[in-house]
């Protein structure tokens, strides 16, 4: 049971192994009961993990394919959902509720949020990446689940920018969503992955990333702080395209500057958002131009 996610996330009272297992098989094997006899997985095994959001994926939301390298970030859905709902009690709140179309940006291979944002309020998406490998996984995801209509994709050329390049200048967002680069190099996603095993009383010796993820998933020169700065500063660029940008925070001591910076560029509205997912805590920030 997670009582902190969304009152609407359809995983906040756990997981039924049984019933995902019947739907997507390729679970079972990961499935074990523990100490305190429950049945869960190791959650410290890729494999397990991407194949426990795969069930997940099957069962709830309608996917018929999902699949992508296993290099590539594996995102935890019951977080990644949260998200979606967050941002629809936002817009909701403004009277933002018809016809909408949502950027994400960095969609990755997995093309996790238009897929939630689809199934669960029938959303459209355009998703942008930079990597354009990570884009022909996500288009054969679309094709294998028939959402072409629903979701289109766009390659990132220059890896500088977030918006420019991306948007057409008639086109119009209802909102942006982004789960920004958390690290500022290489080493610090290593050392970060190494925390983590330790606290998952796991051998540190592979390293292996139990959510996987590839370099431009995970770094940025600079960091999560200035991917957000720039990210804030390009959106004043295209302030009349959206009635909402939003992104996830994962570090707190980043919401002060981006409230002053958001002040500078003279947005009219800023909400900050929390959101639990068992022990994590994120944040969503937004904010408008034109609300």
């Amino acid at each position: 049971m997670n009582n902190s996610l969304h009152i609407n996330n359809k995983h906040k009272f756990g997981y039924d192994f049984d019933s995902l297992c019947s739907v997507y098989p390729g679970l079972s094997k990961f499935v074990f009961t523990n100490q305190y006899k429950t049945r869960t997985i190791d959650f410290a095994n890729p494999k397990a993990v991407k194949a426990l959001n795969s069930a997940l994926l099957f069962k709830y939301y309608g996917m018929k394919y999902w699949d992508f390298p296993d290099e590539n970030l594996c995102p935890p859905i019951p977080g990644r959902v949260d998200y979606i709902h967050y941002l629809k009690d936002l817009m909701d709140s403004y009277e933002v509720s018809e016809n909408i179309k949502v950027l994400d940006i960095g969609t990755g291979a997995s093309c996790v949020y238009p897929i939630l944002g689809n199934a669960e309020y029938n959303w459209q998406f355009v998703g942008t990446d930079i990597d354009n490998t990570s884009l022909q996984f996500a288009q054969e995801i679309l094709d294998k689940n028939s959402l072409n209509d629903a979701v289109s994709l766009r390659f990132q050329k220059d890896s500088k920018y977030i918006l420019k390049y991306i948007l057409n200048e008639d086109e119009r967002f209802s909102a942006s969503m982004c789960n920004p680069p958390f690290y500022t190099s290489e080493k610090e996603a290593i050392k970060a992955t190494a925390r983590k095993l330790r606290g998952l009383n796991k051998p540190e010796g592979n390293l292996v990333r139990n959510f996987s993820g590839k370099y431009n998933e995970l770094w940025y020169k600079g960091g999560e702080k200035a991917f957000l700065h720039n990210y804030l500063y390009e959106s004043s660029l295209f302030k009349n395209q959206f009635i909402w940008f939003s992104s996830l925070v994962s570090r707190k001591e980043l919401i002060r500057g981006l409230k002053v910076s958001l002040k500078k560029l003279d947005v009219k509205t800023v909400k900050v958002i929390k959101m639990e997912s068992g022990n994590k805590l994120s944040r969503i920030v937004a904010w408008s131009f034109q609300i």
